[in-house]
């Protein structure tokens, strides 16, 4: 006798499944037809059974894994491979052991009868709101592999627009990083030489290296008091931006900074409209994809005017004049809602926005750096120079 593992279905679609030991796969096929079941696989079970692995510890999933998961199973799909026998050739490509784990997780589900759109929204840290959403409406119009490579267009232009501002904000952290090298650099290595140098002079030191010194004296022997000072003041600002006032201020504090909040202000503006056109295209109601939309930042400022807009829909108010009467979207995103609309072509029209204000965003990062560059560069030079003129002051005033 054989053991026999098998999915099939009744006349009414619900799903029944387990085993039997019959002398071969046709007899139970047989056994199956007579209880009213047709079969939908059967596999026959080698050996003992094994245990289950012990979870895969979890690792984040990137956008670029997303986009080349979703790139590669819209592939297979309009190729005519099956989505389980797809997904499980993804799977063993991916390097991520946390997201193999997943799709072979999800191949087996589906294998069982369940649906995609099911599988993903067990798997909420993997696949956001959107990505269900899409694929759902993917399903539900029979248009999978359309439905995933819009997905991996946004998960691409994601990744791309996180990288322009990420490049932007290396740069000066790169200096900063230099300068307080530099800072620690002088302070245990050559102001300690020269402090011991001018301990045996019998002149007394100019005023500006006395004040010098004061300072310098001060930081190192204060030094664990200031920096458990600094430690304690951010962890006192960690826990005020956990609670909803402070992080509504901290919020504000971001978007009202010179030229980085609006760098902030127009990446997001841009992903919106962006995103806006990839839900709309794949068939998402305007409803919940504003609510989607609301989810995609954590500033509470952002996700306000998101939420104000969608409320205003849901009265019945047009997608321009709600965005309008918001009060936080840029005239140019506004307007072309408002040709969108009228057009009937709102998914393009909002492509096409989202493309002018990645233009937007790599203008602004590039007057950040270079006002930035020209402030910096001033400061390390200040910096030196100030050390510079403490140490050698009292060696002119000898010379003299």
């Amino acid at each position: 006798m054989k053991t026999f593992e098998y999915v099939a279905w009744d006349y009414s679609g619900k799903c029944h499944e387990g085993s039997r030991q019959t002398a071969s796969q046709e007899e139970l096929m047989t056994f199956l037809q007579s209880q009213q079941l047709t079969p939908a696989v059967i596999t026959e079970v080698v050996g003992p059974v094994q245990e289950k692995a012990a979870p895969v510890r979890y690792k984040k999933v990137k956008s670029v894994d997303l986009s080349t998961f979703c790139w590669q199973l819209s592939t297979m799909l309009s190729g005519g491979l099956s989505i389980t026998s797809a997904i499980q050739t993804i799977a063993d490509e991916i390097p991520n052991p946390y997201f193999e784990s997943v799709l072979k997780s999800i191949a087996e589900k589906i294998e069982k009868g369940m649906s995609l759109t099911d599988c993903v929204k067990q798997y909420p840290r993997v696949f956001s709101k959107l990505c269900c959403a899409i694929v759902m409406a993917g399903e539900a119009g029979g248009s999978m592999a359309t439905a995933l490579e819009r997905l991996a267009e946004h998960y691409e232009s994601k990744d791309k627009l996180a990288r322009r501002v990420k490049g932007a904000m290396a740069y000066p952290a790169f200096v900063i990083g230099f300068i307080i090298l530099i800072v620690i650099a002088l302070m245990t290595l050559i102001i300690p030489r020269f402090s011991t140098m001018f301990e045996e002079f019998n002149g007394e030191l100019p005023a500006f290296t006395r004040g010098f010194m004061a300072v310098y004296h001060a930081l190192t022997n204060n030094a664990l008091f200031i920096l458990g000072g600094a430690v304690l003041a951010g962890f006192g600002l960690y826990l005020y931006g956990k609670t909803p006032r402070g992080h509504l201020r901290f919020c504000r504090l971001h978007l009202s900074l010179p030229i980085f909040g609006k760098i902030t202000q127009m990446a997001f503006v841009a992903m919106f409209c962006k995103t806006l056109s990839t839900l709309i295209g794949a068939g998402v109601s305007l409803l919940d994809a504003f609510g989607i939309l609301a989810d995609m930042t954590n500033n509470d400022l952002l996700r306000k005017g998101v939420l104000d807009t969608r409320e205003k829909m849901a009265e019945g108010v047009s997608i321009s004049q709600s965005m309008e009467q918001s009060g936080f979207f840029p005239g140019v995103a506004v307007k072309m809602a408002q040709i969108g609309e009228n057009s009937g072509s709102l998914s393009s029209v909002m492509q096409k926005t989202s493309e002018y204000y990645e233009k937007k965003v790599d203008s602004l990062v590039s007057l950040m750096l270079g006002m930035l560059e020209p402030v910096l560069i001033i400061t390390v030079g200040a910096i030196v120079l100030v050390v510079i003129l403490a140490m050698y002051l009292p060696i002119f005033s000898l010379s003299v």
